[in-house]
């Protein structure tokens, strides 16, 4: 046995080192037929255009006319050149040598142009920073975490509290952007914001679908202490969680501000005209996305991870497809909004993956559970059967009155007549279902220049949905004891004043 794994192993040894030499051979052989290979065109050409009757000769041979105007020039350029020759060793060909100058110039040119710096007017891409958490987060029944964000009034002195679900891309900082902390406790509002799941610092959701929205929605204030109605705020994309809450939970739900709102593009509620007047304002691009996000969802993670996951900032309109008219384009191109649109995109990819921004996409353009004439207010309709038909004779018996199905709430809309993002026809079709919604139109106005950073039009807002701003509610007994005193001296005084006049 011995004897014989010796001899395996000198066959072995023996078998590397013949195999090494095979490769040389190899490569020596190949090295030999490229170089003769080359001797071999290089002896077509010169035979060829020795040839005065070949296609190279006519053209390119030494009596062609293209070799007649070249003559000239190249000649006294050569003489030039050939001054330098003197500076050359003795001992070296100039043909050679100066071939090999102008090959290494080349190949320094060539380098240089790939490695050039960029110019400095081409602002470089920014790289994506993964900030450390900081959200306040609530427990869900169902073991989910939520985060949300608080601003304005405390819980015990807000007369409104508004839940705000954030668009596509977005996150819970983003909020109502440029709105100032002053103007909510001038009209005493609350204004809650969270990250939808697998966004920010939400758990994702295994099952996820418009009722589990308008749940998290209707958990989040129960678990913040929203005993009230609270309204709820819609704008762009995150519209369709705000129409799910005046679906599945309308009694909670106070009131409703709507900007921009976007509905399905393929509700089968819109007309011929309506839905042309829609698509007609998106890009090709943007249309596609669409269709894939109703077709083949899952295609949409290879878009996003050359976008918005690819670990660099870029501009909303580039990434979304988005076609923006001209007061959008500056409010996008302005430094202050740029800083605050990388914050708000750095939070909302946080988690890196494309799963919940697919299943974001995909409710957008999918049979979302229900249909917006489903919120339209009007008389509960008789079912079907005895015991219903005992019932509506009751209610005539009795004089009660008619039950209503629907939303019951007010409902607020303003469309930016200018904006592209979400055409007004959407805002049109969604006024023709629900009629008793107000919509507010905005002449010259785009997606973003309306709710983004103006002071005035958050004031318009808020005084279009409750009124006279009242500040916040005072739950001090002691002031409360000394107001009553003041106006029970002053309901005395006038009773004496009257006695007096009498």
């Amino acid at each position: 046995m011995s004897s014989a794994a010796g001899a395996f192993r000198d066959g072995s040894a023996g078998g590397v080192g013949g195999t090494m030499d095979h490769a040389r051979e190899f490569a020596r052989g190949a090295a030999e037929m490229c170089v003769e290979l080359a001797r071999g065109c290089r002896d077509i050409v010169r035979q060829t255009l020795g040839n005065e009757n070949s296609f190279l000769a006519r053209y390119f041979g030494r009596g062609s006319y293209v070799a007649g105007r070249l003559r000239g020039p190249c000649g006294r350029a050569f003489a030039r050149v050939k001054r330098l020759n003197e500076y050359l060793p003795e001992d070296k060909d100039p043909t050679h040598v100066w071939s090999v100058v102008l090959f290494v110039s080349l190949f320094a040119v060539a380098a240089l142009s790939v490695y050039i710096k960029p110019k400095a007017s081409v602002p470089l891409a920014k790289k994506v920073f993964l900030h450390p958490p900081s959200a306040s987060r609530i427990l869900l029944p169902d073991g989910r975490y939520i985060a949300y964000k608080e601003y304005g009034i405390p819980p015990d002195e807000a007369r409104f509290t508004i839940i705000f679900p954030h668009p596509f891309l977005s996150s819970r900082l983003a909020g109502v952007p440029g709105l100032k902390s002053s103007l909510l406790e001038e009209f005493g509002i609350r204004l809650i914001t969270y990250d939808l799941p697998g966004f920010g610092e939400s758990d994702p959701h295994p099952h996820r679908n418009l009722e589990s929205s308008a749940w998290d929605i209707s958990l989040l204030a129960n678990a913040l202490g929203v005993n009230d109605k609270f309204w709820v705020l819609g704008y762009s994309s995150g519209s369709m969680h705000a129409w799910a809450s005046l679906r599945y939970i309308p009694g909670r739900v106070a009131g409703a501000a709507m900007f921009a709102p976007m509905v399905n593009p393929y509700d089968p509620l819109m007309t011929r005209e309506e839905r042309y007047r829609t698509w007609n304002q998106w890009t090709r691009r943007r249309k596609f996305l669409f269709f894939l996000a109703r077709r083949l969802p899952r295609f949409l993670s290879f878009f996003y991870h050359r976008s918005f996951l690819s670990g660099r900032h870029g501009q909303i309109d580039k990434w979304l497809s988005l076609s923006l008219e001209n007061r959008d384009r500056a409010l996008i191109e302005d430094p202050f909004y740029e800083e605050f649109w990388q914050r708000d995109v750095e939070e909302s990819i946080r988690q890196g993956h494309a799963k919940p921004f697919v299943e974001e996409a995909a409710l957008q353009v999918s049979d979302w559970g229900f249909s917006l004439a489903d919120l339209k207010l009007q008389k509960k309709r008789r079912g079907k059967g005895v015991l219903n038909w005992l019932k509506w004779l009751i209610s005539l018996l009795s004089e009660k009155e008619p039950e209503y199905t629907g939303y019951l709430g007010p409902i607020h809309m303003w469309q930016g007549m200018d904006d592209k993002v979400v055409p007004p026809a959407m805002t049109d079709f969604v006024h023709r279902v629900l009629p008793g919604a107000a919509v507010h139109k905005l002449p010259y106005q785009g997606h973003f220049t309306y709710l983004y950073f103006c002071d005035e039009c958050h004031r318009q807002i808020f005084t279009t949905l409750f009124g006279t701003p009242q500040g916040p509610l005072t739950n001090n007994p002691e002031a409360d004891l000394t107001q009553r005193d003041e106006k029970m001296a002053e309901q005395e005084d006038i009773l004496l004043v009257d006695v007096a006049t009498e």
